[in-house]
């Protein structure tokens, strides 16, 4: 059967690209508005899994996708590394000195900066970067312009007028597959390459006494557990206290990894194992 997977955004967005990277061409494909979007389609059965970005190696956390993770009975199965390039995108026979405007969703409007400011272009958000390629390519005008990935270009029949505009090289983006609990990929997807290593990301939340945080995070310490990503996150009706995301090296199933989680939950509220998966590279 065919996986139809879920994404923020319109076709050509980054997190097609990186839907693809992970599962292959041989999908479907469902895009939605926003995340909560996102996570409805699979929750209600309409897409198979879901790709949605967690991490931004300039822009950090997309804060929205963690607090979706902690209220949805999904499972994380998979990740991958994105390079993020940025062009300059316009209609077909435009030249770069006629552009005033350009529109792109807000992360990727910062992160060229720099080309924005030399070109005193006037930057105006959109909700995503293909998206804004789409508006650009039905309103018609010579004076706009769109900043998104290439496969967007190609797909709405606009050209590129300057390529890889972002400020810093070193621009990556973190997505993460989800599934509902209980379903599982078929098999030879998620890239089909040896799984080398495996990451598990747990959210917890400490009870709101001194040293709380500190306990918890010894449970690992102690067993020489790497942990690479921690995010907080403020809970709802309880100002100025938060729960708390963890990316951990190693599989859940592994014996010392276990013995840390059930420590863990000694000293926490809750605890819940959001995924165990293999590492992107």
């Amino acid at each position: 059967m065919t996986p139809v997977v879920a994404f923020q955004g319109e076709r050509g967005a980054f997190s097609e690209e990186a839907a693809r990277k992970l599962l292959g061409n041989s999908i479907d494909v469902r895009p939605c508005e926003t995340f909560d979007d996102v996570f409805a389609a699979v929750a209600g059965g309409e897409a198979t899994c879901a790709v949605v970005p967690i991490e931004n190696s300039l822009a950090g956390s997309v804060l929205r996708n963690y607090e979706l993770l902690a209220n949805a009975d999904f499972t994380i199965a998979g990740e991958v590394f994105l390079p993020i390039r940025l062009n300059l995108i316009a209609k077909r026979g435009t030249k770069l000195d006629d552009v005033r405007r350009v529109s792109s969703h807000p992360v990727a409007l910062a992160q060229c900066h720099r080309f924005i400011a030399e070109h005193h272009l006037e930057a105006k958000a959109a909700y995503d970067t293909a998206g804004s390629v789409k508006q650009l390519m039905e309103s018609g005008s010579d004076e706009e312009a769109a900043i998104a990935g290439a496969a967007a270009a190609e797909i709405y029949g606009a050209e590129i007028l300057a390529n890889d505009i972002e400020d810093h090289r070193e621009n990556y983006t973190r997505f993460l597959l989800v599934v509902s609990r209980g379903v599982e990929i078929p098999a030879g997807r998620t890239g089909g390459a040896p799984i080398l290593h495996w990451k598990t990301t747990i959210f917890f939340r400490t009870p709101n006494k001194p040293g709380a945080l500190f306990r918890a995070l010894a449970a690992f310490a102690l067993r020489d557990i790497n942990l690479s990503k921690l995010e907080s996150r403020p809970i709802e009706g309880r100002p100025w206290e938060y729960s708390f995301y963890v990316d951990l090296s190693g599989d859940a199933a592994e014996a010392n990894v276990a013995r840390a989680i059930e420590h863990l939950r000694e000293m926490c509220e809750t605890v819940r194992v959001l995924g165990s998966y293999p590492a992107g590279t």
